[in-house]
């Protein structure tokens, strides 16, 4: 699952990043995406998911619960940093495509 969320995470930062055209090009923003975002992220949420895990217990249904909300937020946190840049393609920081109910992961 964690897995999952960090390459998620990754294709949204990239779709949003080439929409906007942030970045030097599409080679660079995929290097770093591919070999630094993913591993970084993918070992952040696995040792925040041991030490949900660890904290909660074997309460089942208290621990699915807290690591799903858990994980969804540093998912959150983490493409936030790297995604709101103000460009001439998207003015608001967001690409045409980003649904305006869900919140711009961005501070």
């Amino acid at each position: 699952m964690t897995l999952l969320l960090a390459v998620s995470a990754a294709l949204l930062l990239g779709r949003s990043w080439t929409a906007c055209g942030v970045g030097v090009n599409n080679g660079a923003n995929g290097g770093f995406l591919l070999w630094l975002f993913i591993p970084g992220l993918w070992t952040v949420l696995l040792l925040v998911w041991v030490a949900v895990g660890a904290l909660l217990g074997n309460r089942p249904l208290l621990r699915s619960s807290a690591l799903a909300v858990t994980l969804l937020g540093v998912v959150w946190c983490v493409t936030s940093v790297f995604w709101g840049y103000a460009t001439p393609l998207c003015p608001a920081g967001t690409p045409r495509w980003w649904p305006s109910l869900l919140p711009t992961p961005g501070f």
